[in-house]
């Protein structure tokens, strides 16, 4: 016990090695943003009547990044578990960062004059409430839009942590029918998210959350080092799963993608153009302003109940002999919750009677019939 907390206080110090890697994926990130091909989506119209241009070509960047990394990997040029090697001492080195360029951005957003809704500095005078919830919308670096970008990183982080993750699996013959699973729900999951990356810009995060630390680390550290705790938990445990355990499993994974890719698909169509047919028919709108048809007639909030199903397939292929594998799906719980209940609170003051009516037309938050 000594030597394992031992191991890991000092697996926790950051090396220039982590640096290195954190910042040469960052790099690498920012220069493949700017220059791979991709379709350039205008983000939604912001309260000053501008509107953000977004080059959504993650996936390119994605499969780009993961081709020369398997090149490198072959001509020996780097490991492919170096990310699980150097797990902890990646995860404390990326905390940092979050701290630093979150102090950055309230230093530098302080001194904004600019009146524009992305760069509009929102101060209250509390240091710790604007350091955390952010005081700009979406600051950005030598032309590089960090909200959009962060999110970015954080999600192909992920990503590239399981893929290192199984690499080490296989290098020491622990490789399992579990692993396989959650890696290739998880990997279905990411692919997805960026072929389908333009949808993200009208998500709240993009549109209504300032870039603070919250999100900052949530991006860059919660996102890719909580996510993948069920890979790291299979690469140290055993565990067998019946045809019907993994039938189960596949199920949950394929609803809750139905439902998540659904909702969001819908609620980005809508917002493009509110005349688009929803689940063939047109679409009922209250107020002329909130979508009350398909999933969004369902429950207020039908995106979250597919998020946290797709959490749960991540962890069950973990079985059921240890609560830690399923800490992200509670902990999103319990975040979604929090979240859904400050959208309520948001939406009622924005839209207020056409929000009580859209409230009582659909009384559920996230589940029919029981929230």
């Amino acid at each position: 016990m000594e030597m394992d907390l031992g191991y890991i206080v000092n697996a926790m110090i950051p090396t220039w090695s982590s640096v290195v890697i954190l910042f040469s994926y960052f790099i690498y990130l920012a220069i493949a943003g700017s220059l791979l091909p991709g379709r350039i989506v205008p983000g939604v119209t912001l309260a000053d009547g501008t509107r953000l241009r977004y080059r959504c070509n993650g996936i390119v960047s994605l499969l780009l990044l993961v081709s020369l990394l398997g090149i490198g990997a072959a001509l020996k040029l780097i490991s492919p578990t170096v990310i699980a090697d150097r797990g902890i001492e990646l995860l404390s080195t990326t905390f940092i960062f979050s701290f630093i360029v979150t102090l950055i951005l309230y230093a530098a957003g302080s001194k904004s004059r600019d009146q524009g809704s992305s760069l509009k500095p929102h101060l209250t005078g509390n240091f710790i409430h604007d350091w955390w919830f952010g005081i700009q919308l979406n600051p950005h670096f030598m032309g590089v839009d960090l909200k959009f970008f962060f999110v970015r990183a954080g999600m192909m982080g992920w990503l590239l942590i399981n893929l290192s993750v199984l690499a080490k699996s296989i290098e020491n013959g622990s490789l399992s029918q579990s692993m396989i699973l959650y890696q290739v729900f998880c990997m279905c999951y990411v692919l997805d998210y960026f072929f389908h990356e333009e949808l993200m810009t009208s998500t709240w995060d993009i549109i209504a959350e300032r870039l603070g630390f919250m999100l900052v680390f949530g991006d860059l550290v919660w996102i890719p080092f909580t996510f993948s705790i069920q890979g790291w938990w299979l690469l140290r445990n055993k565990v067998e799963l019946t045809k019907a355990a993994v039938f189960t499993n596949c199920f949950i994974f394929l609803i809750g993608y139905w439902v998540f890719r659904g909702a969001n698909k819908q609620k980005h169509v809508f917002k493009k153009n509110p005349k688009a047919p929803i689940w063939g028919k047109p679409p009922k709108v209250i107020g002329g302003k909130l979508l009350a048809s398909g999933y969004w007639g369902v429950a207020r909030h039908c995106n979250y109940l597919g998020d946290l199903l797709l959490a749960l397939s991540f962890s069950l292929p973990c079985g059921i002999s240890s609560p830690v594998p399923y800490f992200y799906p509670v902990y999103l719980l319990i975040l979604l919750i929090w979240r859904e209940r400050r959208d309520e609170v948001r939406c009622a003051e924005k839209y207020k009677e056409v929000w009580a009516e859209y409230c009582k037309l659909v009384p559920w938050r996230i589940l029919p019939y029981v929230y």
